[in-house]
């Protein structure tokens, strides 16, 4: 397989621990890992061998790239199913468990999936915001699957809720290697107030690394 140049070295991917009722979804995941592993990119994502997480995880690991998996105790139960793929990283909380994924990361790329997912996808996009990280976020946008959530923070920017320059933290496209590419273009710009928050600020224990990415 031919590889292609990436500047990141890894990047962190917000899914489902279901598979969603589309084998469109299916073939999305694949399809991400396959781009992952053509890039020679390693995966971060939420440590589970079930649903979308599994696909995905166990797509790039076949695929020879290093895949890290970031858990809390209380989710390993219902979450890993069978043996885990790749490094497991077991974390007390879930805060705990973002902050993790967020450090470990030079990117962040939502699929489809459910709370869980839009709360990480959020908070990161929130991150950016505040300053925290300069990192590029991506919605694999899946037969228009976040269409509603993109209309939604355009009203919230018609309204005067989310600046212009806020809204293009989020970057969207149908297909991993389109999204890739753009990912890989996208220049961060801030608003220009930003908090002077770090990596410490967002960890329980503060044993992150003390310097804003």
């Amino acid at each position: 397989m031919e590889e292609t140049k990436s500047k990141f070295r890894r990047i962190c991917v917000f899914c489902g621990s279901s598979s969603g009722n589309k084998t469109t979804y299916h073939k999305a995941a694949l399809q991400l890992a396959h781009q992952l592993v053509e890039r020679n990119v390693d995966l971060v994502y939420g440590g589970g061998s079930v649903g979308l997480m599994g696909l995905i995880s166990k797509a790039v690991h076949d695929g020879g790239r290093h895949v890290l998996g970031i858990i809390p105790k209380s989710l390993a139960p219902r979450e890993i199913t069978g043996d885990s793929i790749g490094e497991v990283i077991t974390v007390s909380t879930m805060h705990q468990r973002k902050a993790e994924m967020g450090r470990q990361a030079d990117a962040f790329i939502a699929l489809p999936g459910g709370y869980g997912t839009f709360e990480e996808l959020l908070e990161v996009i929130t991150w950016s915001q505040l300053g925290i990280h300069t990192k590029p976020v991506g919605l694999l946008n899946v037969d228009g699957f976040y269409d509603s959530l993109l209309t939604f923070i355009d009203k919230a920017v018609d309204e005067g809720f989310v600046s212009s320059t806020s809204r293009r933290i989020i970057v969207s496209a149908p297909t991993a290697a389109q999204l890739l590419q753009l990912l890989e273009e996208y220049v961060p710009k801030h608003d220009d107030f930003v908090s002077k928050m770090v990596w410490n600020d967002i960890t329980d224990d503060g044993t992150s690394e003390g310097d804003s990415c």
